[in-house]
C-alpha cells in the first residue's frame, strides 16, 4: 500500500535490522523513565517478522524505514502490540498512518475494536491516543510494568 511517498508494506526478514533500530531509537528515551528496557525493545522481531504480523513504512525511493506495526487479531478484536516511529521523523503523521492501516486490517477482519497498551510514563503516547479516539479501559501491573489499556472503535466504512 502506498501513500504519497511512503509504502506501508509487510516485513520481511531484511528488514529486521532496521526495525530493531527503529524501535530502539523510538524507545530509548523512556529507559531512565523505567529502570528497564520497554517491552518493545525486548520482543523477538525475527519471530514477529515470520510470523507475518510486523508491518514496515518506507521512504519512496530511498527505501529508509520510517516506522512499524505490530498487529494481530485477538479475542474478538485487532491487537495493536506495538507502533514505533524513528524519532527523526515523529510529528509527520506516521503513527497516525499506521494507526489508520490498523483500522483497515480490522475492518477486512470483520474486528470492531483496536486494542493496545502503552506504560503509564509514556505519556504523549496517551495523549497521541487520546487524539485519535482511544478511550482507557484498564490499568495493571502486566510483566512487571505499568500499562494502561485502551480501545478504540473501529468506524464502519
Amino acid at each position: 500500500m502506498t501513500c504519497g511517498v511512503h509504502e506501508l508494506r509487510s516485513a520481511t526478514a531484511s528488514d529486521c535490522a532496521a526495525i530493531v533500530a527503529c524501535v530502539r531509537a523510538a524507545y530509548g528515551k523512556y529507559v531512565p523513565l523505567m529502570d528497564r528496557e520497554p517491552a518493545p525493545m525486548l520482543a523477538d522481531y525475527a519471530e514477529l517478522i515470520s510470523r507475518g504480523v510486523v508491518h514496515v513504512l518506507h521512504e519512496r525511493p530511498t527505501g529508509e524505514l520510517r516506522g512499524l506495526i505490530v498487529l494481530w487479531p485477538t479475542d474478538g478484536a485487532m491487537c495493536v502490540d506495538n507502533v514505533a516511529v524513528d524519532p527523526r521523523y515523529q510529528g509527520r503523521g506516521i503513527g497516525r498512518r499506521l494507526i489508520t492501516f490498523a483500522e483497515e486490517q480490522a475492518r477486512a477482519a470483520g474486528l470492531p475494536e483496536l486494542r493496545l497498551y502503552t506504560n503509564e510514563v509514556m505519556t504523549e503516547n496517551l495523549a497521541f491516543y487520546a487524539r485519535l479516539g482511544f478511550e482507557e479501559i484498564g490499568r495493571r501491573v502486566d510483566d512487571g510494568y505499568k500499562r494502561i489499556f485502551l480501545r478504540k472503535l473501529v468506524p464502519r466504512r
